[in-house]
């Protein structure tokens, strides 16, 4: 017997991660806006500041170019310019499950229903989960990117626990976003179980579970 009457589920860098060269990515955006390169993308990775906004990636990857700009002192450049040479050079379907995703899947899916939830739109997240066979996975996948609101706002963890026709108490929703994932699942009576980035703490987000992998979730689920 399952803990919860049903598991929903993030994305990205919850069931997988991107697996495309980023490397040659990070070098053609350069090439697309005609500049000279600079820096590699562990320092975008570095200088990019809190979780990732939903509603403007390419603000939050231009700020990051215009830090990685300005430490090599590089005035000349447009940062916005590049985030979105940058998105656009990205393959959507290069992805891969993280390690221990297929066999959670697997267990939520044996005692009750499963859904995704991703803040991204249809247009952008269908190639990945096309690519790892995930609508033939679970039961229902709501991309609040094409609502009027997204995570943590609950209007789109409502509708997925409407769509699976189960209780917000007894369904935990499962992310490696304090911010979007943690609150926005509290914030719709869900409980939150939290697949932490190295290093990160919980701090005032308090999920009822913390996770080093999801391997951990196996247990959390199948505990009586």
């Amino acid at each position: 017997m399952m803990a919860f009457d049903a598991v929903v589920f993030d994305l990205d860098n919850t069931l997988c991660r991107q697996d495309g060269d980023v490397g040659a990515a990070y070098r053609q955006a350069f090439e697309q806006v005609g500049t000279e390169p600079f820096g590699e993308p562990a320092d975008l990775w570095s200088a990019l500041d809190g979780s990732p906004d939903p509603n403007d990636r390419i603000g939050y990857l231009g700020a990051g170019f215009a830090r990685v700009a300005a430490q090599y002192d590089r005035r000349d450049v447009d940062p916005i310019a590049l985030a979105s040479a940058l998105l656009d050079g990205i393959d959507t379907s290069a992805v891969a499950f993280l390690p221990g995703a297929e066999r959670v899947l697997e267990t939520a899916r044996s005692h009750g229903p499963v859904a995704i939830l991703t803040n991204g739109p249809r247009r952008r997240q269908r190639a990945k989960i096309r690519a790892l066979d995930l609508e033939d996975a679970v039961d229902t996948i709501v991309y609040a990117g094409d609502l009027p609101r997204r995570k943590p706002h609950v209007d789109p963890f409502e509708i997925v626990l409407e769509e699976l026709g189960v209780r917000a108490g007894r369904s935990v929703y499962v992310g490696d976003s304090l911010e979007y994932d943690v609150a926005g699942a509290h914030n719709a009576g869900l409980q939150a179980a939290w697949l932490r980035p190295d290093g990160e703490d919980a701090g005032r987000y308090r999920p009822e579970y913390e996770l080093d992998s999801l391997t951990e979730l196996h247990d959390v689920l199948t505990a009586e």
